[in-house]
């Protein structure tokens, strides 16, 4: 599945790429002002995900994609808000799975919302139901996150679990790693939470990626939190017992004054 920054989709067989050449093979026709953003492979029951700058998600289910071959455009996914509009990203989902839809703006913010919930109604009763309406292709979507001026735009949509990380790399170069579990889940409309903060820098996110995270590093990062404790408890300790000796030094210079003093008088 492939998707353009102006909002076109395609879907290709991977069978069409299983003779590829040295030089590589055509496999998307990319129109003038047009760019590929995202490509995701799918199992043919998957949920597309697709978001734009201005803070809206269309959800739409891959059949409704028509298969082509490889030198083909594709159709429209999702309908941008103007010349200024673009697509940031596409991220393809389980119907019954239990990742959470990340997004994140360009000044630092971010938020994770259910793909669909279990509510209960006033009769006790459960139901099924979408957070993010199922429509098909080509339209405008609905509210993924509240853009401002304090949030910036939206920059990516990643799908992720309390097991993934984030790596955010900033346009200036500097490069972060966050933990998704310690980003809470909230409503699908709201602005969500400062993940990292970016004004003192002056800088923006240019682009995230979504990777497992590694124990050993959790391990690391929880022995170098404890080593900062140590460090920072005997930096006290030092500070205090420098204060104690200038004390004590100070009341022998007065001590040391008055008999000085004393044997004048005498």
């Amino acid at each position: 599945m492939f998707a353009t920054k102006r909002g076109i989709i395609k879907k290709t067989s991977l069978e069409a790429y299983s003779r590829p050449r040295a030089n590589g093979v055509n496999a998307i026709i990319i129109r003038e002002g047009d760019e590929l953003i995202a490509v995701e492979l799918t199992d043919g029951n998957s949920e597309i995900i697709m978001a734009n700058r201005n803070g809206r998600a269309i959800r739409f289910h891959e059949s409704k994609v028509r298969e082509m071959g490889r030198v083909s455009t594709g159709v429209r996914g999702m309908t941008l808000d103007g010349d200024d509009d673009a697509l940031v990203g596409m991220i393809c989902m389980e119907p019954d799975t239990d990742n959470t839809v990340m997004v994140l703006s360009e000044n630092g913010y971010g938020k994770r919302s259910p793909l669909d919930i279990d509510a209960t109604l006033p009769d006790g009763t459960v139901e099924h139901q979408n957070v993010y309406r199922i429509t098909n292709r080509g339209g405008k979507g609905v509210r993924t996150m509240n853009i401002t001026q304090k949030t910036g735009a939206l920059v990516a949509i990643e799908s992720v679990n309390d097991d993934n990380d984030l790596v955010i790399i900033n346009r200036s170069g500097i490069t972060l790693r966050v933990r998704v579990a310690d980003i809470r889940v909230m409503g699908r409309a709201a602005q969500g939470v400062r993940v990292i903060n970016l004004e003192k820098r002056g800088d923006v996110i240019a682009s995230v990626c979504c990777v497992d995270t590694d124990p050993e590093e959790e391990h690391e990062t929880d022995t170098v939190e404890m080593q900062a404790e140590i460090i920072e408890e005997a930096v006290d300790e030092m500070i205090d017992e420098i204060s104690d000796d200038i004390v004590n030094d100070d009341e022998e210079e007065i001590i040391e004054g008055n008999d000085e003093t004393d044997d004048t008088d005498d």
